[in-house]
């Protein structure tokens, strides 16, 4: 995985974890649910750039 790619898939993890612990904080189920899929999507982002890196090995 390149750096740039690996980065963007690390931030999104970090902008979802945050939203949805601020839409906990606050009571907003919007956010929470946001954060969580933004969360999600970083988490698989990250996943398949792992297996591309596992099988170029």
């Amino acid at each position: 995985m390149t750096a740039g790619k690996k980065t963007s898939a690390k931030t999104e993890q970090i902008k979802g974890a945050v939203k949805e612990t601020v839409g906990r904080a606050v009571g907003n189920e919007r956010l929470t649910a946001e954060g969580r899929a933004e969360r999600a999507k970083g988490d698989l982002r990250q996943a398949g750039h792992k297996a591309r890196d596992a099988m170029e090995r």
